[in-house]
């Protein structure tokens, strides 16, 4: 099993619709494909993070809030999953993530992150993430998502 442990911030962003630079980069193992995709969400690079999905792709995120549940296929996971989790954040302040920890075996890669921002609640959101992801030929199938579901509620939802 490959681990990592990287304090630096892959980059923040103030909104999920800003554009990056990160999509001339292609992964070769699943591993890179997850840091890929991080750096692409950090940078708000649509069409990078469009590409590191498979088209039937899938997210699992626990509890009760607007995000949760399991949105099915890639269209659902940027334009449902991710756009409802940013839609929550105020864009006048800093949207960042900075990915402390990768594990990989095979087609799985597990990776913790810390990711904070202001919501449009106007209360701060700091939290720690972590997800499972599977990768098949080069694209993400799959990503299991847990996190403080009470603190999401509080910081971001009115």
């Amino acid at each position: 099993m490959n681990t990592t442990t990287d304090t630096t911030p892959i980059a923040t962003t103030a909104a999920m619709g800003a554009t990056g630079a990160t999509g001339a980069t292609t992964a070769t193992t699943p591993r890179l494909l997850v840091l890929r995709y991080f750096a692409a969400l950090a940078d708000g690079d649509q069409e990078t993070i469009r590409d590191c999905w498979a088209e039937d792709g899938s997210v699992w995120y626990g509890g009760d809030l607007p995000i949760s549940g399991t949105w099915q296929g890639r269209d659902q996971v940027i334009d449902g999953f991710l756009r409802t989790a940013f839609a929550h954040f105020d864009p006048a302040h800093e949207v960042g993530l900075q990915v402390t920890n990768v594990f990989d075996q095979g087609e799985q890669v597990l990776i913790e992150w810390r990711s904070w921002g202001v919501g449009k609640t106007g209360r701060s959101y700091d939290q720690r993430n972590i997800a499972v992801f599977i990768v098949r030929d080069e694209k993400i199938v799959t990503m299991r998502e847990y996190a403080d579901t009470q603190h999401w509620e509080r910081a971001l939802v009115a």
